[in-house]
């Protein structure tokens, strides 16, 4: 039973083309300044200001 090198190494290829546009996605939706808001918000509730 011979298994295909070539699949074996174009899978991680794929991954990861995958989640670099997953990335670039969300990055265009402005979620990593939404996250930003929210921990600012969750930080100043555990201290007692907000």
């Amino acid at each position: 039973m011979k298994t295909d090198k070539r699949t074996i190494r174009r899978t991680p290829l794929i991954l990861t083309a995958f989640f670099l546009l997953l990335l670039l996605t969300g990055i265009n939706l402005g979620e990593p300044t939404r996250v930003l808001e929210q921990a600012k918000s969750i930080c100043l509730a555990c201290i007692g200001i907000g």
